[in-house]
């Protein structure tokens, strides 16, 4: 297998969108130019920049280029007391508000219920008059995989504490997609100690993730990469392989050979039957075409391969695999397509992670603004100083620092709940004012936080009261951070495949070292978290009763 070394440096991806740093300033303060160079850096590790994608196909950064240089043309002119409104990733307009409101509001890809449906979103984006923002895309948010790989990482150890010991050494995973999100997971699963055999249709894909060393090993062909993979477990080593193939044939065949792997999931593009998915059979050229010719036959040749590759997905359950959906309607448009027990896949967030998401602990990120990955290596220290106590934190850093390299702005995410985010945020605010930092820190998390999503198939299923499609929560959230005076605050419905399935809120901070940053940090995270506790101790979970109990919470129970 191919050694591994830890990254110092963030990994270039793309030669025509520099990652951005260094202290000169292009707008009128640090509020609006860490908001610039976050939108500059979405698209230094986007998947497609010349398109304006950062991720899942369809996640875009700016509606179109001339919205995205008014966007750039406004945050490098505006004044600290006015709001730029984006709808859509196309700026509207300036406002004059104050300084302590936000400077960025804006929404992306909400459509009216009743239309919420993803022919009325392509044949609006058709038009020019929509785009989606995926989840941290539009909101420029995204920090390459590295968001996605604790997350992933997270799911696997709760899956082994449950199922194996708390040890995946020896264990064989199998999973598809190498995309912007789902190429996290063989990083993930090696980091793990598993060995994870990861297919996907797109070669490059593979080539981009052995390159930034997320992957040991391209197999060339599906015998080979199975011998790989077992004489990895046999000698229960951490290996990570990609495999070049349709999951919905890969699946099939490794079931009929009675290969029966320890865990199957999929991040394939699933979610997007047209943008998204590519069906067993077609050449990606193929499917390019088919996009703009015949939009509705590649839907439906999408489907039936969703149903083979659900229904191998299922055949590994039934013999004893652990089986999870990652997030990605794949269970949804399997259903669609006649897979009656699709849903016996249980999604990851109910399976595994509720426990965490009741008291608020959820993916919070941070980048160094100044470029300069030795900040990010200093807030390290800072969280393992306050936290040492916290293995989920403490273990993950560590692993972080040794796997995991920058991808565009130095970065880095970490599990954290409430008040601990506040106080990680405030006291970075504190070191960049003392001169310990080279610059400015801009703080924000996942939008699949706890008070900040409803997807009634991912998010919110199976809540405990019943409300998993009630959107409420995301709404308040939004709103409780524009008053929280937020720098950014963002509210996504979903687009494609995914339009009509979901909403959610994002937020983002600069820490520029000034005690209005403290203040913005000290009521814009503490209250984020807050609410996602209140989500959970509404929906009767005992676990966050207790977390609002225990921290002070103001929790109304009725």
């Amino acid at each position: 297998m191919t050694a591994r070394t830890p990254y110092a440096r963030s990994v270039q991806r793309h030669m025509r969108y520099p990652i951005p740093g260094g202290p000169t300033l292009r707008a009128k303060g640090w509020r609006q130019e860490g908001l610039l160079r976050l939108l500059e850096n979405v698209l230094s590790v986007g998947e497609d920049p010349d398109n304006l994608v950062v991720y899942a196909a369809l996640g875009k950064a700016a509606r179109n280029w001339a919205a995205h240089q008014a966007i750039v043309s406004a945050l490098t002119t505006m004044e600290e007391d006015e709001t730029l409104l984006i709808q859509s990733g196309k700026p509207i307009g300036l406002i004059r508000t104050h300084a302590k409101a936000p400077l960025v509001i804006m929404a992306n890809c909400n459509i009216v219920g009743q239309w919420a449906k993803a022919e009325v979103f392509y044949d609006l984006q058709e038009k020019g008059l929509i785009c989606w923002g995926g989840l941290t895309a539009g909101a420029w948010q995204y920090i390459g995989s590295q968001g996605v790989i604790q997350g992933t990482y997270e799911i696997f150890m709760r899956i082994a504490e449950r199922h194996f010991g708390g040890d995946l050494r020896g264990r064989f995973i199998l999973t598809a997609g190498l995309g912007g999100m789902g190429g996290a997971q063989p990083l993930a699963g090696r980091m793990a100690n598993a060995a994870i055999l990861a297919v996907d249709v797109d070669p490059e894909r593979a080539r981009k993730r052995k390159e930034i060393g997320y992957v040991d090993e391209i197999a060339p062909d599906l015998d080979t990469a199975l011998a790989m993979i077992d004489r990895a477990v046999k000698a229960r080593e951490p290996a990570s392989i990609a495999l070049v193939g349709n999951a919905a044939d890969i699946y099939p065949e490794i079931e009929r050979r009675g290969i029966v792997p320890d865990i199957v999931t999929d991040q394939t593009a699933a979610h997007d039957l047209v943008y998204g998915y590519v069906p067993a059979g077609f050449t990606l050229d193929e499917v390019r075409g088919l996009r703009k010719a015949d939009p509705s036959r590649l839907m439906a040749e999408s489907r039936a391969s969703i149903v083979r590759h659900v229904r191998a997905m299922l055949g590994f359950q039934k013999k004893g695999a652990v089986v999870f959906d990652n997030g990605n309607l794949i269970r949804t448009h399997a259903r669609d397509g006649g897979v009656e027990n699709a849903f016996d896949i249980p999604i990851f967030t109910e399976a595994y992670l509720r426990p965490l998401f009741c008291r608020a602990i959820g993916p919070f990120r941070w980048m160094a603004l100044s470029g300069d990955p030795d900040d990010i290596r200093k807030i390290d220290d800072l969280v393992l100083e306050r936290f040492p106590d916290n293995h989920i934190v403490t273990n993950w850093i560590g692993l972080a620092r040794e796997n995991v390299p920058f991808e565009g702005l130095p970065a880095r995410i970490a599990w954290l709940g409430h008040n601990q985010r506040t106080e990680v945020a405030r006291a970075a605010n504190a070191m960049v004012a003392r001169g310990d930092l080279s610059g400015p820190v801009a703080f924000s998390r996942d939008h699949l936080d706890s008070g900040a999503m409803a997807h009634p198939n991912i998010m919110t299923e199976r809540m405990k009261d019943g409300s998993d499609a009630i959107a409420d929560w995301p709404l308040i959230d939004a709103m409780m951070l524009c008053s929280s005076m937020a720098d950014l605050v963002v509210v996504h419905s979903g687009g494609g495949g995914y339009a009509g399935y979901m909403t959610s809120a994002g937020v983002t901070l600069v820490a520029d070292g000034t005690p209005a940053a403290d203040e913005r940090l000290a009521h814009a995270l503490t209250n984020d978290t807050a609410l996602g506790v209140m989500r959970y101790a509404d929906a009767g979970y005992e676990d966050a009763l207790d977390e609002a109990q225990t921290k002070g919470i103001r929790h109304i129970q009725l």
